[in-house]
């Protein structure tokens, strides 16, 4: 897209990136038990969607690297989902949370397919 210049400005990195830090705050609460396992890894994976996004955007002269970093963008996404999952399961995480992080994960991954599915409107010609 012409008019944005840096992968800040897209909505879906501004989403992410917000989802992202949600999930920090709310993992300073959970068991210490969970410190090394359920919270680094929801940390690594909602981050890492945003710093696949940042790196997809690098990679827009090249489609089929900038589809596979988007791939891996919407993988992170997904896998983020499950750890919250586990989180409310195990009652880590009161519901209203995840009902609003998985709404807003469901959108990111509603972006991320659609950026992948018209590449050309985001790739360098």
């Amino acid at each position: 897209m012409s008019n944005i210049r840096g992968y800040r400005e897209l909505r879906v990195y501004q989403n992410a990136f917000e989802a992202a830090m949600k999930i920090f705050e709310l993992t300073k609460s959970f068991p210490p038990e969970e410190k090394y396992s359920m919270v680094d890894q929801m940390r690594r994976s909602s981050r890492s969607v945003c710093a696949n996004l940042a790196e997809a955007w690098r990679k827009r002269r090249y489609s089929a690297h900038f589809v596979s970093k988007l791939s891996d963008c919407e993988s992170e996404a997904e896998e983020t989902r499950v750890w919250l999952e586990f989180a409310l399961r195990c009652r880590y995480l009161p519901e209203k949370d995840f009902n609003e992080l998985d709404t807003a994960y469901d959108l990111i991954i509603g972006q991320l397919v659609k950026m992948i599915s018209e590449p050309e409107k985001w790739t360098i010609r």
